[in-house]
């Protein structure tokens, strides 16, 4: 089987599992009591995670360079890095929720890479000068590793505003912490006024706490030595879910943030090799650092400020929008030194 064909397999197959995977996360979502759901649903990432590194992988042979020269194959490897993210971002929160957010990211991605790009742009081709350099594996493959996982990380940000919506929530204290939600302390307010004093909550007391406030309290975890308030009913279920999503989503994001560093810094290297200057300010370079600027605000505002809760999540959120138009709105809106036939 020649190596072509290979690869048209294993795009298809990566987006036929990652169609069921988004429904097996949904329909886990909204029958949680239905067992194996979850276990299938990491499953599914898994296998779409190995069947894209194998289309790669054919790619890398087949071509003899890294699969980072055109849109088809960045496509891929930002599902590829998404797909990764979201398994260790479900192995640190320990929920398969997760899975209900990205999933379906890492879906509409490879839809459009495998059924959307015409034939020509799907097809491997000799690299332009500019590109046959050694850091076009090592700038671009950090770049789209960054993507993917700053992504991710506001993905989860946007997942925790849905969840807290219409809960006016703001957590106040230091975004620092172990994760260790035994040692969380709940104050519960109602248009700005104590209903409860703060209370120790940890996950595995879930019953006992909902039964404590009788199925109608209004509550918000935070750090130790905080408060929140929040003004419309939200369950411990809710709660719980909503500080997990808020927790991940930080510490996902910490984990871009040095990856995009490093990216932008091995690119001005790369460009003062290639163009004599390392910084030309092309719009992908301005977007690139516009991106930076979002996100560091983002880690500033939790880690100086002690942030937590709804603003960062906006912030993030914004994040998500400024990585895609760094990634490929760029390209789309005008020509630069990165374009090389929608080489991103």
């Amino acid at each position: 089987m020649d190596l072509v064909r290979l690869q048209n397999i294993f795009d298809n197959t990566s987006f036929a599992i990652l169609f069921a995977t988004v429904l097996v996360y949904w329909i886990g979502a909204a029958f949680p009591r239905v067992p194996y759901l979850s276990t299938l649903g990491t499953t599914g990432m898994a296998i779409a995670n190995l069947c894209i590194a194998a289309l790669l992988g054919a790619r890398w042979l087949e071509a003899g360079y890294f699969p980072l020269s055109n849109l088809y194959e960045s496509l891929f490897f930002l599902t590829w890095g998404i797909t990764t993210i979201h398994l260790v971002a479900e192995n640190m929160s320990g929920s398969r929720l997760v899975g209900v957010v990205t999933a379906p990211v890492a879906m509409g991605i490879t839809a459009f890479a495998a059924l959307t790009l015409p034939t020509d742009m799907q097809a491997s081709a000799p690299l332009v000068p500019a590109l046959k350099s050694n850091w076009l594996m090592m700038h671009v493959s950090v770049m789209m590793l960054s993507y993917a996982t700053l992504m991710v990380g506001s993905l989860l940000a946007i997942a925790f505003l849905v969840v807290t919506y219409g809960q006016n929530i703001e957590l106040h204290g230091s975004s620092v912490g172990t994760g260790a939600y035994r040692d969380r302390t709940y104050q519960l307010r109602r248009d700005g006024e104590l209903v409860l004093p703060a209370t120790n909550f940890a996950p595995t007391n879930l019953a006992t706490t909902k039964a404590e406030l009788n199925g109608s309290a209004t509550a918000v975890l935070s750090a130790p030595s905080t408060t929140a308030t929040a003004t419309a009913p939200l369950s411990p279920q809710r709660l719980s879910l909503a500080d997990t999503l808020d927790n991940i989503s930080y510490r996902i994001i910490g984990l871009g943030f040095p990856l995009l560093t490093i990216g932008i810094i091995a690119g001005g290297v790369w460009a003062n090799e290639a163009w004599g200057s390392y910084w030309s300010w092309d719009p992908k370079e301005t977007w690139a650092l516009i991106t930076w600027l979002v996100f560091a605000a983002y880690l500033h505002s939790r880690i100086t400020k002690g942030w937590q809760g709804r603003r960062p999540a906006l912030l993030a959120a914004a994040g998500f929008v400024v990585v895609w138009v760094c990634y490929l709105g760029v390209n789309l809106l005008g020509k630069g030194l990165h374009s090389y036939g929608w080489f991103l």
